[in-house]
């Protein structure tokens, strides 16, 4: 069952997601949702098959070991 969810957002953000809206057809609910699926689907989350790839691969574990704790230690440098 669909849910209703309220956010408030600035009006700027409003008419930028209006606009995005109108471009492509659509609600400005509708283009909200398809976007953050979009986003989560494509940014955030790994699938299973690549998660297990990742985690056998014994140097890639290592080498992000070895990085985490050159910055827990405070062995970095941030290059702009």
């Amino acid at each position: 069952m669909a849910k209703t969810v309220t956010m408030r957002i600035e009006d700027d953000v409003y008419d930028l997601f209006r606009k995005a809206a109108d471009g492509e057809h659509r609600s400005i609910s509708n283009f909200i949702e398809s976007a953050t699926l979009s986003y989560l689907s494509s940014e955030t989350y790994i699938s299973d098959n690549e998660m297990e790839d990742i985690l056998k691969d014994k140097n890639l574990i290592k080498n992000l070991k070895n990085g985490l704790a050159d910055v827990e230690k405070g062995k970095y440098r941030i290059v702009t």
